[in-house]
């Protein structure tokens, strides 16, 4: 039986300094960590098998959580807002190794993936991920410009999504060009999503915040998919957010499914 080694010294220079470092993706890169906050996001990850290198508690979330990891650090809550980066600190924060990816992404021609394309402002991918979650897209791919997930503002937006979504960084371009499933793309020229066949497979493409999908990859986009707007008149919203796009269009796939 492995018993939980709880240790109450004070956080040293040494830790605070690692941890701040890790909101920079260089640090991240270096030591393959990652920051997690919150009993939810940390909980979440706990609970699908991640285990943290460092994990500093308050002693309220020692007393509700049934089952501790093996090293905890039990702080106060001064000592947890030196280190966090949320607004009001939440418990609980950990380091967890990044993940591997695998170096070639396999396509399953019976699942329904996601992919990006330049995504760059964190909320809203931590946000996609989450929408991911909800509606069962276990994959999505990432272009290599598109924002870094392991950038604690996108952990957090995910609320605990990012341990149950693999997340890929792959060649966008040459990957789509070799997958032998219909590739999905919202486009200004694209069919009616709502009256446009769809499959229970394939790829569905998401674009840049403020370019949208780039061309190289518009070239790719087998079907092309346009979320019509219901307000006729000429003083209206431009488009809509991405997150919220790419919730309309998953919606739509798995309403049809």
């Amino acid at each position: 039986m492995q018993l939980t080694s709880i240790q109450s010294s004070m956080i040293s220079k040494n830790q605070q300094k690692l941890v701040r470092q890790l909101e920079q993706k260089k640090y991240r890169t270096r030591e393959r960590l990652f920051v997690a906050e919150g009993p939810k996001v940390v909980g979440d990850l706990l609970r699908h098998g991640y285990r943290p290198t460092l994990l500093f508690a308050t002693s309220d979330w020692m007393l509700k959580t049934k089952s501790l990891p093996l090293d905890i650090q039990e702080v106060s809550d001064e000592e947890l807002r030196r280190i966090s980066f949320l607004q009001h600190p939440q418990q609980v924060l950990a380091l967890f190794p990044i993940p591997e990816s695998p170096s070639v992404p396999i396509v399953d021609k019976n699942e329904l993936y996601l992919a990006l394309d330049g995504v760059q402002d964190p909320g809203n991918l931590g946000t996609i991920i989450r929408i991911a979650d909800w509606f069962g897209i276990k994959t999505i791919f990432c272009s290599l410009d598109t924002a870094d997930v392991w950038n604690p503002k996108v952990v957090q937006a995910t609320m605990g999504s990012i341990a149950r979504v693999n997340i890929i960084y792959t060649n966008l371009e040459e990957m789509l060009a070799h997958a032998d499933i219909p590739v999905y793309g919202t486009l200004l020229d694209g069919e009616d999503i709502y009256h446009y066949p769809l499959t229970e497979s394939g790829i569905i493409v998401m674009g840049n915040e403020g370019n949208g999908i780039s061309e190289e990859i518009r070239k790719l986009v087998t079907d092309k998919l346009l979320i019509p707007d219901f307000n006729e008149s000429p003083d209206r919203a431009e488009s809509l957010n991405v997150a919220i796009a790419t919730a309309i269009t998953c919606s739509e796939f798995k309403r049809r499914g």
